[in-house]
């Protein structure tokens, strides 16, 4: 196996349970269709985004929108498997980070693809205060990109050399 095996294995199978969570829920539970799991703070919510991250430019119902949403996707997830291919072995943290806003990326974007639009049904909420509502690729998008800068910020400044 490779340096990057492990990283592409758990890209894989973030992707899979991904796709296993919507399919549970496109299958089971109606589209707008709330189902409390912890009452005042947390429902089972299906939605269907056709926006960005958290539902940002959703309610458009511009085809444009849609497309180019796409586009600008499909682009980040290629500069993040660049930098992914360029980040040193040794950095660990840095590969980690990638490798879960790759596999949160390919996982909204196959559903992009598919369905024409990316299902969402984490809902919380706190009275009538919802946080927007997302999945596991939106999960793994966030935390990836927060551990990305915490590895950025910790990191020491190269020093040049005094004039």
């Amino acid at each position: 196996m490779t340096r990057n095996g492990p990283y592409f294995l758990l890209a894989a199978g973030l992707v899979a349970l991904d796709q296993a969570t919507k399919n549970l829920v496109a299958s089971k539970v109606a589209l707008y269709r709330s189902i409390p799991v912890i009452p005042g703070f947390f429902n089972i919510t299906r939605i269907h985004n056709k926006g960005a991250i958290f539902g940002t430019f959703s309610q458009t119902g511009n085809p444009l929108v849609f497309v180019l949403l796409t586009a600008a996707s499909l682009l980040a997830l290629a500069f993040v498997v660049y930098y992914f291919f360029k980040t040193p072995a040794a950095d660990k943290l840095m590969k980690f980070a990638l490798t879960l806003i790759m596999a949160g990326a390919v996982g909204n974007q196959f559903d992009r693809l598919v369905r024409g639009h990316v299902i969402d049904f984490l809902d919380f909420y706190i009275g009538q205060a919802h946080w927007p509502f997302f999945n596991a690729a939106d999960s793994c998008i966030t935390i990836g990109a927060c551990l990305m800068l915490i590895v950025l910020f910790r990191r020491k400044p190269a020093c040049s050399p005094s004039s």
